[in-house]
């Protein structure tokens, strides 16, 4: 039996990836100190989300931006653009991004396919696996306005506002330049 969801969003991405068919990380500062990015293959941790843990993740409480993909491994779009999104992770982390993906594959992958498929991206920032029967509600959570289509790319300010979102395969300029936008913008202390 599929998934009603992967269905549609394997549609979904068929129909965007028709229509658009026409390197190692830097060291990385943490807190100020510059440290050595470990070896790919030690990175790569899927962990099992549900609602209550993507609504977690999604909260703001470091005054740090947070950059958010949503992907499958069998969708295309999403496997054309992973490269780019390394990319700007490896670029961005050491700047103040934070930067997670959440895979809407089956739970099955968890060990295998989504790990694999991060390795040979050379992917080091956290991943995600939702896991939930009915995703319409971290759908909604993440945007009212999102119906589920793969990929989707939404970027959060420091208080948790979206002020960026693109569905479908992401054009690195426009992302560029919003998240540009926001690490320059000065870290307000609460004191």
């Amino acid at each position: 039996m599929t998934h009603p969801l992967r269905k549609f969003v394997s549609l979904v991405c068929g129909v965007i990836a028709l229509f658009l068919s026409g390197f190692s990380a830097p060291a990385q500062s943490i807190n100020g100190a510059e440290k050595s990015p470990k070896p790919v293959a030690e990175t790569i941790i899927v962990k099992d989300v549900d609602h209550a843990g993507l609504a977690a993740l999604l909260k703001r409480e470091k005054a740090r931006p947070l950059l958010v993909n949503f992907w499958a491994t069998w969708c295309e779009p999403c496997r054309d653009e992973f490269p780019d999104l390394v990319k700007i992770d490896a670029e961005y982390r050491p700047k103040g991004l934070e930067f997670i993906t959440v895979s809407l594959d089956d739970v099955t992958e968890i060990k295998a396919g989504v790990p694999g498929f991060l390795r040979q991206m050379g992917a080091t920032m956290p991943a995600y696996l939702l896991n939930v029967v009915d995703p319409e509600p971290s759908i909604r959570a993440v945007d009212p306005n999102w119906g589920g289509a793969l990929p989707a790319t939404v970027l959060y300010d420091k208080n948790g506002t979206i002020v960026f979102k693109h569905f479908g395969r992401i054009k690195t300029e426009p992302l560029r330049a919003a998240i540009e936008k926001l690490i320059s913008q000065p870290v307000m202390s609460d004191k």
